[in-house]
């Protein structure tokens, strides 16, 4: 009687680790942002209608591998590294130049990485600096 006490133990403590570590596996598992990218990469505002050009991001992810268009992101315009306000850039990508707006400016789209997300971080953030993946296209304003 006692050896099969034992060897039930035995079972339910092996099947106890087993589960335990399952379910650590699975957060490694989770989506981790690993590489943003923008499209169009260059536009020249005269070239869309109001002048609006609308900028998507796209994620590309590890464990598992895939891609999320449009990937929800943070977005802002820059000039010279430091954050402008002579283009607009609304929560949804879409850029426009401002009244005196003339040259070339960066439109920036960041996603922060917290907790488990983090996967080769780089630092950059908008315009530079921090820990979050970003990527950076061109608006040619008039």
């Amino acid at each position: 009687m006692e050896k099969v006490r034992f060897t039930i133990s035995f079972f339910v403590l092996v099947l106890a680790g087993s589960l335990a570590a399952l379910s650590c596996g699975a957060g490694q598992s989770q989506s981790q942002l690993q590489a943003m990218s923008l499209n169009p990469a260059v536009a020249d505002a005269k070239d869309y209608p109001n002048g609006l050009v609308q900028f998507t991001a796209t994620g590309y992810y590890v464990h598992p591998t895939h891609t999320v268009t449009p990937q929800s992101a943070s977005w802002v315009a820059c000039q010279n590294n430091a954050p402008t306000n002579d283009v607009s850039v609304t929560n949804l990508g879409v850029a426009q130049c401002g009244a005196g707006a003339s040259g070339t400016y960066s439109i920036d789209a960041w996603n922060s990485l917290t907790g488990s997300g983090i996967y080769n971080c780089p630092a950059q953030n908008a315009c530079g600096g921090g820990c979050t993946i970003e990527a950076t296209a061109q608006l040619i304003c008039p």
